[in-house]
C-alpha cells in the first residue's frame, strides 16, 4: 500500500540536499558528456546518498527521499544540453559563453520538458503498462528506506561512492594537476605506406562509465575502434603518405579529418534507426493519451493523482515562452539585421523550439517507459532538431544567407534552437521515470512536479558556470579559447561536433559528404548485423556505440571497453560463486549495486576534480599566471606512463574487491 500523505514531502532540508546533489551530479555529467559523449543516471546514487543523509534526522521518510532524488535526477539529466551548445563554438560563432542566454536555454527548455509531461502522466504512468526500468529500480530502493538494515546499506552505499570518488580524484590530481603521471600513452608506426596508431587512456571516470555501459556497449565500442584504427585510418593514410610526416602525425591527421566524418555518418544513421524502431509504439502511446484525455475515467479526487493545476501550468508555460522569445531576440540581435528579421527569426525560433519540443516530450516520455532513460536515443532527437531547424531557417532566409557571415549566423541559430529542443527532450525523457517512482511509493504528483522545476533551476545554474570553466580551461575539439593550448586535453564534445557538421553542410554545401555517406553505409551494415544477432538470441551490437567507437580516440575508448568487460567477468564470477546459494539473486544484486555505486563514485570523483582543476586554471590565467599552475616539474616522474599504468591496474583490482566483498 502507498504511504499516507501526512508524511512531509517538500521540506527545506530535502530541497537543500537535492540542490547540493544537483550541483555535484550536473557538474559530473557535463564533464563526462563533453569528454566522451555519455552521461550517467544519477537517480540511484542520489537515492542512496539521500537515504544515508536524511536517516540522521528522526522524522525523515520515504517521500522526502523521493523528492531529493527527483530534484537531483532532473538536474543531472538537464546536462544533456551540452550535447549541442558547444556547437556554437565549433562553428566559430561564439568565442565566449553569454552566461544568461545559456542559463535561459537550460531553464526554459527544461521547464517546458516538465510542463509538457504533466498532461501525459496519468495515461503514461498510472494507466499504461510501460516498464519504466530506472523508475521501478529507484522505487524498490526507496521502499526499503525505512528499514534499519537498509539504512545501514544506504550508508555503506555512500561509502562506496566516496571511496570511488577519492580514488578517482587522487588520480586526477596527480595526472591533470601535478602532471606527475601520464593521462595516456600512445605509439604509432608506418607499414607499407599505411599509418597505424594506438593510444591507451587511464581515466578512472571512463572505467566507471564503461562498467555502467556493460559488455554489449563495450564490444560495440571495440568494433568501432578497430574499424577506425585498424581499417579506415591505415587505408586512407596510404593515399596521403609523403615520407615526411611521422606515423603519429599522419594517423592523427587522417583520423580527425576523414575517419571522424565516417563516425559522424554511422552515429547519425544509428540514432535515426533507433527512433524509427520506436515510432510505432510511440504513436500508439500518443493515441492512447489522446483517447484518455477525451474520455477521462480516473477519479480526480484521489490526492495521489493531483497534478499542478491547469492555471499554474498555463502561467508557467507563458513565462517559459516569453523567456524563450526574449532569449532568441537577444541572440538574433547580435547579427545586426533589420527589425523585421529580428522578429521573424526570434518568433520562428521560439515556435520551432516549443512545437517540436512538445512532440519530442511525448516521444521521449514514451521511449523512456519502453526502453529506459539510459537507452533512449537523445542523439536522434538532436539530429531531427538540427535538420528541421536548419531547413526552416534556410527557407526563411534563402537570399539573406548567401552572405557567408550571415550563413554562419544561420548555422548558429539552428544550433541554438536545437539546444532548447534537446533540453526539453532530455527532461521529459527523465521526468516520467521520476513520476513513476513517485507513483509507486505514494508521492503527491504536483509536489514532485514542483521538485522537478526546482531541479531545472538549480541544474541551469550549475551547467552555465561549469560549461564556461571547462571551455576556458580545456577547450573543445575544433574550438580553443586561447592560442598555444594543449590540444590533447581538449574535450571531444562528439554530439556537438556532429550537430555543427550537419548544420554547416546544409547551409554551406561544402562538407565532404562522401565520407559521411560511407559512414551511413557502415551504420546500415551494423544495424543489420545487430538485428541478425538479436534474432539468433545472441548478444546485440548497439549501432550507436559502434559509431561512437569510430568517432572517439582510442585513449577514450579503451577504459570504457575495459569497464564493460570488467562487469561481465565479475558478474560471471559471482554467478558461479553463489550458484548453489539459496539467496543467490539477492547476493548478486547486492554486489551489482556495490559496483554501480563505486563506478558512479569514480565518475563523480574525477569529473568534480576536473572541474576544480579547470577553475584553478582559469583563475591563474585570468591573473596572468601559468595554465599549469599545479604542475610539479620532477623530471624523473613527469608524464610517467609506468606509474599511470600501475595506478590504473591497482584501481581495477580494488574495484573488483569492492564488488565481490561479502
Amino acid at each position: 500500500m502507498h504511504k499516507k500523505h501526512s508524511l512531509p514531502e517538500l521540506t527545506f532540508r530535502g530541497l537543500l540536499l537535492g540542490s547540493i546533489l544537483t550541483i555535484i551530479f550536473t557538474a559530473s555529467n557535463v564533464y563526462l558528456g563533453l569528454k566522451v559523449g555519455l552521461t550517467f543516471s544519477s537517480s540511484i546514487p542520489a537515492v542512496v546518498i539521500s537515504m544515508a543523509v536524511l536517516s540522521l534526522f528522526k522524522n525523515s521518510n520515504i517521500l522526502e527521499n523521493n523528492m531529493v532524488q527527483t530534484q537531483a535526477s532532473a538536474a543531472g539529466t538537464l546536462s544533456s544540453v551540452i550535447f549541442v551548445i558547444p556547437g556554437l563554438f565549433i562553428c566559430g560563432y561564439w568565442s565566449e559563453f553569454p552566461l544568461w542566454q545559456t542559463f535561459m536555454i537550460c531553464l526554459c527548455g527544461g521547464g517546458l520538458g516538465v510542463l509538457f509531461t504533466i498532461p501525459l502522466r496519468r495515461a503514461m504512468v498510472v494507466e499504461s503498462k510501460l516498464t519504466y526500468p530506472e523508475g521501478r529500480a529507484a522505487a524498490e530502493i526507496l521502499k526499503m528506506a525505512n528499514r534499519d538494515q537498509e539504512i545501514k546499506k544506504g550508508k555503506k552505499g555512500v561509502k562506496e561512492i566516496a571511496l570511488g570518488g577519492v580514488i578517482a580524484a587522487t588520480y586526477s590530481l596527480f595526472s591533470s594537476g601535478f602532471k606527475l603521471i601520464a593521462s595516456e600513452s600512445s605509439f604509432a608506426f608506418i607499414w607499407n605506406k599505411m599509418a597505424f596508431g594506438f593510444s591507451m587512456g587511464y581515466s578512472l571516470a571512463l572505467l566507471g562509465a564503461g562498467y555502467l555501459v556493460g559488455l554489449a556497449g563495450a564490444i560495440a565500442l571495440l568494433v568501432g575502434m578497430f574499424l577506425a584504427w585498424g581499417v579506415f585510418t591505415p587505408y586512407l593514410s596510404s593515399f596521403e603518405f609523403d615520407g615526411v610526416k611521422n606515423a603519429a602525425e599522419l594517423a592523427s591527421e587522417v583520423w580527425s579529418s576523414k575517419v571522424r566524418l565516417i563516425g559522424t555518418g554511422a552515429i547519425a544513421i544509428a540514432a535515426l534507426w533507433t527512433l524509427i524502431e520506436l515510432l510505432k509504439p510511440v504513436f500508439d502511446g500518443i493515441k492512447e493519451i489522446i483517447r484518455n484525455v477525451k474520455n477521462p475515467h480516473t477519479n480526480n479526487s484521489d490526492s495521489r493523482n493531483t497534478d499542478l493545476s491547469i492555471k499554474n501550468i498555463f502561467i508557467l508555460f507563458l513565462l517559459m515562452v516569453v523567456g524563450l522569445f526574449i532569449t532568441f531576440y537577444n541572440f538574433v540581435s547580435d547579427a545586426h539585421l533589420n527589425v523585421f528579421y529580428h522578429l521573424l527569426f526570434a518568433v520562428s525560433g521560439t515556435l520551432i523550439a516549443v512545437l517540436i519540443g512538445f512532440f519530442v516530450a511525448a516521444a521521449c516520455g514514451y521511449m523512456a517507459g519502453l526502453v529506459g532513460s539510459s537507452s533512449s536515443p537523445i542523439s536522434g532527437i538532436g539530429l531531427i532538431g538540427i535538420i528541421a531547424s536548419s531547413i526552416i531557417f534556410l527557407l526563411l532566409g534563402t537570399e539573406l544567407f548567401k552572405d557567408p557571415i550571415l550563413s554562419n549566423f544561420a548555422i548558429a541559430l539552428a544550433i541554438f534552437t536545437t539546444s532548447v529542443i534537446l533540453a526539453t527532450a532530455a527532461i521529459s525523457n527523465d521526468n516520467l521515470q521520476d513520476l513513476k517512482t513517485g507513483y509507486l511509493v505514494g508521492a503527491t504528483p504536483w509536489k514532485q512536479q514542483v521538485s522537478l522545476l526546482v531541479g531545472c533551476v538549480f541544474g541551469a545554474l550549475a551547467i552555465v558556470p561549469v560549461l564556461n570553466l571547462l571551455y576556458q580551461a580545456y577547450g573543445f575539439v575544433g574550438a580553443m579559447p586561447r592560442a598555444n593550448m594543449d590540444a590533447s586535453l581538449a574535450l571531444n564534445a562528439p554530439q556537438a561536433n556532429l550537430m555543427s557538421t550537419i548544420a554547416k553542410g546544409i547551409f554551406n554545401h561544402n562538407i565532404e559528404w562522401n565520407y559521411i555517406l560511407f559512414g551511413v553505409g557502415v551504420g546500415v551494415i551494423i544495424v543489420i548485423i545487430d538485428k541478425i544477432l538479436k534474432k539468433m538470441g545472441k548478444m546485440s551490437l548497439p549501432p550507436l556505440a559502434v559509431g561512437i567507437g569510430i568517432y572517439l580516440p582510442p585513449d577514450v575508448n579503451i577504459p570504457l571497453i575495459i569497464g564493460g568487460i570488467l562487469k561481465y567477468c565479475v558478474m560471471n564470477y559471482l554467478k558461479r560463486k553463489y550458484e548453489n546459494n539459496s539467496k543467490k539473486e539477492e547476493k548478486i544484486a547486492s554486489c551489482e549495486q556495490n559496483g554501480i555505486l563505486f563506478a558512479s563514485g569514480l565518475i563523480v570523483g574525477e569529473s568534480i576534480f576536473g572541474v576544480i582543476i579547470a577553475a584553478i586554471t582559469v583563475f591563474s590565467v585570468s591573473m596572468g599566471g601559468d595554465e599549469n599552475i599545479l604542475a610539479l616539474n620532477f623530471k624523473n616522474f613527469h608524464n610517467s606512463t609506468l606509474f599511470a599504468f600501475i595506478f590504473f591496474i591497482a584501481a581495477i583490482l580494488y574495484f573488483i574487491k569492492r564488488i565481490v566483498k561479502k
